[in-house]
């Protein structure tokens, strides 16, 4: 099975031209695709209340891939947030809890920045995280090509499969170290992709501000020939994968939740049992 599914719910407004209240958004999104990518745990653990009332506006087979904090993978300091990681960890875990429970969580997304290249002691801390992280899937994506270059490659996917890890597969921009390539391969009975776009010119910060780089960062519609290619490429990963989940990140300049539409009509998908659409009467 293909899921769908963008980067947040809020952003996409093309999703809600006709709706009278924002708060209906995530009920709304859930109409359209059966899952999402909650990037507000990046930026911070969200309370239990928040998880609970996303799981009762989102239809039972909904599921979420959860973005771990940004402390937790070397984007921001663990003091600024907690007195230690694994204080940290725990919080995560805490927060991911009723999403397991109620068996809404497809994966947890970790994903390192740039900087993070391949060698002993970074390899080692994905062991931690696993380690100390609830039993749950977790996916890892890379931004450094030297996880991904000449031997490396199968070295890395060996890893990733020894140690039941998903390899979130990317589409992005190749600007040297600051990318991966695109490589098409599964290590785990669920499967990620993340579609960032292909701006090159955008994809590193350069002078930018942290505002100028977000507007941006992301900004890329893929047109149908793109689409085209990549369709061929998940049901290649739909072969071998039990869940395969498909991320529309390109959302800069609002193209994520187009594309994803249009994914969904190449690879003739019509999902059961979402929310119900609101129809307009006018």
């Amino acid at each position: 099975m293909i899921n769908i599914g963008l980067t947040a719910w809020s952003d996409h407004d093309t999703l809600y031209p006709e709706l009278a209240n924002k708060k209906d958004k995530l009920y709304t999104y859930g109409s359209y695709f059966p899952t999402v990518e909650l990037d507000a745990s990046y930026y911070a653990v969200q309370p239990e209340r928040n998880i609970r009332k996303w799981i009762s506006e989102t239809p039972d087979r909904f599921k979420f891939v959860v973005k771990i904090h940004q402390a937790l993978t070397g984007h921001a300091e663990v003091e600024q947030y907690a007195d230690s990681r694994i204080q940290l960890i725990e919080q995560f875990n805490l927060m991911v809890g009723p999403l397991i429970e109620e068996d809404r969580l497809a994966m947890v997304l970790v994903q390192f920045p740039p900087w993070f290249d391949c060698n002993t002691q970074n390899i080692n801390y994905i062991l931690y995280l696993k380690q100390h992280l609830r039993e749950m899937p977790i996916a890892i994506e890379f931004r450094h090509d030297s996880w991904f270059t000449g031997e490396m490659t199968e070295n890395t996917l060996h890893f990733l499969y020894e140690n039941k890890l998903i390899h979130s597969v990317c589409d992005e921009p190749q600007s040297g170290h600051g990318s991966i390539p695109m490589v098409n391969r599964v290590t785990h009975p669920i499967s990620l992709v993340r579609l960032h776009g292909r701006n090159v010119a955008g994809w590193t910060k350069k002078d930018m501000s942290d505002q100028e780089w977000r507007d941006v960062r992301y900004l890329y519609e893929y047109n149908e020939e793109e689409l085209q290619g990549l369709a061929a490429k998940f049901r290649i990963l739909d072969q071998k994968a039990e869940e395969v989940y498909v991320i529309f990140n390109n959302n800069s300049g609002g193209h994520a939740a187009g594309n994803a539409l249009r994914m969904k009509e190449i690879l003739g998908i019509d999902y059961d049992h979402l929310n119900a659409q609101q129809l307009s009467l006018f």
